[in-house]
């Protein structure tokens, strides 16, 4: 998942960070790592103490963030949103549009595409069954091949043509994750689901769905409702 990344960042920032104070100090490792005991003080009241050698500065830790609970969104959740809820996905017949994009622009790929879609549906005086979605068929750290769906009744009289196709939304189950806030804030999501299903010991299979509550088209972009549903291997186990 996308997420992921960030993971590793965080703890190569923390590691280098100790060497950083040693270099800033100008103290051999061996200095840093046990100060020699100072000299016995003299009897004389008058004798001036030594002054305090100075210790390095101890890196900071960050606190883990909480297993199983989302990291902070432009919209606090609200009562009822599901984090981790299991359910079952049924297929669904699809109108979709293939593509690949980059995450640094991946909210305007998936807008155009599904401006493509209302334009089709819009044409052939079809009327969505249901919220639009992405597919997200294969990802890395820096892009995603998709397909941007919005369900449909039944298959159109006239088969679409071109980069409009027919198919079937995935099915099986899933574990359903609520997001609020921007698209942009989808990665803290990504980040506590990966953090989920860690702590459940579930596997998830490559393949995830976002379903826009708010449409992707015309809604704020930093105010967006979106469904994440992951889909679970068979061998996982449901949280109980």
């Amino acid at each position: 998942m996308r997420s992921l990344p960030i993971r590793f960042v965080l703890r190569a920032g923390i590691a280098g960070a100790a060497f950083a104070v040693i270099v800033m100090l100008g103290l051999p490792q061996a200095a840093w790592a046990q100060s020699p005991a100072p000299a016995p003080a003299q009897s004389s009241p008058a004798a001036t103490p030594p002054a305090p050698a100075v210790a390095p500065a101890a890196p900071v830790t960050p606190a883990p963030a909480p297993t199983g609970q989302a990291a902070p969104e432009a919209t606090p959740a609200q009562p009822g949103d599901a984090f981790g809820e299991s359910t079952d996905l049924t297929a669904k017949t699809i109108l979709y549009v293939k593509g690949s994009g980059t995450w640094d622009k991946a909210f305007d790929t998936l807008s155009a595409s599904f401006r493509k879609l209302k334009a089709y549906l819009d044409k052939e005086g079809i009327k969505p069954d249901g919220m639009s979605m992405t597919i997200f068929t294969a990802t890395d750290d820096t892009g995603f091949d998709y397909e941007a769906a919005v369900p449909i009744a039944a298959a159109p009289k006239n088969p679409p043509h071109g980069d409009i196709m027919l198919g079937q939304s995935p099915d099986g189950q899933a574990l359903k994750f609520v997001h609020r806030g921007s698209y942009d804030d989808l990665d803290n999501t990504y980040e506590a689901i990966t953090n989920y299903l860690d702590d459940k010991r579930l596997e998830a299979k490559d393949m995830f769905i976002e379903e826009y509550v708010t449409d992707p088209i015309t809604a704020d972009v930093k105010n967006l409702v979106v469904n994440v549903y992951v889909l679970i291997k068979p061998s996982g186990t449901s949280p109980g």
